[in-house]
């Protein structure tokens, strides 16, 4: 394959996803400009089934990073909101957002997206209630409540009136923070696409090989892989043999569980709690990995 092809191929992800992360993004930030932290801590302090169900649709459409997700944890903890309802935050805020289902749509289809949405919502308020049945909120270490450092404070957001601006240059700001992550993505992707032979990854995570889900869910928490930053390599790797159900393995456990956040847990968990998070991830990454296959 050519150079030029490779460029070609190169430019076609940049421009695609650099696309979609700007309008999506930009759509997001105005919603955000509605939900401050004293209403997400507010909604989801209700202790009944109506908890969990905030959690999870505010989880789905909140794209918090590292940054902001255990920060607004704390908050959420600190300010005695139900502990299920909190863990459910927790697992699906990292999983679903509007950028990643986009991006889900797009390079995969509806059926696959419907199917990961199902998954991530079936684990993610399964095990909230789950924990919270079986006590683990005595393994909750007591916290102050620090500020967000993605997002200004409701007073602020409230003495500018151009909502429209604020969504803009918010979405500029995030764009110009991933478009690192976005460039090396598409450079690899590309060079995978013109040098990698065929045979080469599917002899190590294709379908032949019995432990390429366990392996590729394993590796993605240390790995840190963002889902928005891998999903445009998923045409390209399982073009090379590839498992789809590896993909999808290594989407969820590296982007629902990554090192660093596992670390600021730390300081809010106590190991068995950590532990249980951990084991939820994984298991939606096995269970997804191993059922897509069917779904398609």
């Amino acid at each position: 394959m050519s150079s030029i092809q490779i460029f070609q191929k190169f430019i076609t992800i940049v421009g695609e996803i650099s696309l979609l992360f700007l309008i999506i993004n930009f759509l997001v930030s105005l919603i955000q400009q509605y939900l401050p932290e004293d209403k997400i801590q507010k909604i989801l302090g209700a202790r009944q089934g109506r908890g969990y169900f905030f959690a999870a649709l505010l989880g789905s459409i909140t794209p918090f990073c590292t940054c902001s997700t255990i920060p607004m944890l704390k908050g959420l903890l600190k300010a005695k909101a139900g502990f299920g309802a909190t863990m459910v935050f927790l697992f699906v805020s990292p999983l679903l957002n509007p950028i990643i289902v986009t991006l889900f749509v797009a390079i995969l289809g509806i059926k696959i997206t419907i199917f990961y949405v199902l998954i991530a919502l079936f684990f993610g308020v399964g095990a909230g209630i789950l924990l919270e049945r079986l006590g683990f909120d005595r393994y909750i270490i007591s916290q102050e409540t620090p500020k967000s450092c993605c997002c200004g404070s409701k007073e602020e957001v409230e003495v500018i009136p151009n909502r429209f601006s604020i969504a803009w240059k918010s979405s500029l700001k995030d764009f110009k923070e991933v478009i690192p992550h976005l460039l090396i993505s598409a450079g690899v992707g590309a060079l995978i696409y013109g040098y990698v032979p065929d045979n080469m990854l599917a002899e190590y995570i294709g379908d032949n090989n019995p432990f390429a889900i366990p392996v590729a869910a394993v590796i993605g928490i240390p790995l840190y892989v963002r889902a928005s930053v891998l999903l445009p390599l998923v045409p390209i790797l399982t073009s090379k043999g590839v498992s789809i159900g590896a993909m999808m393995a290594l989407i969820i456990g590296g982007s629902g569980a990554s090192l660093p956040e596992v670390i600021l847990l730390k300081s809010l968990f106590k190991t068995p709690l950590i532990i249980a998070f951990l084991i939820v991830i994984l298991s939606m990454a096995l269970v997804a990995g191993y059922l897509i296959p069917f779904i398609l």
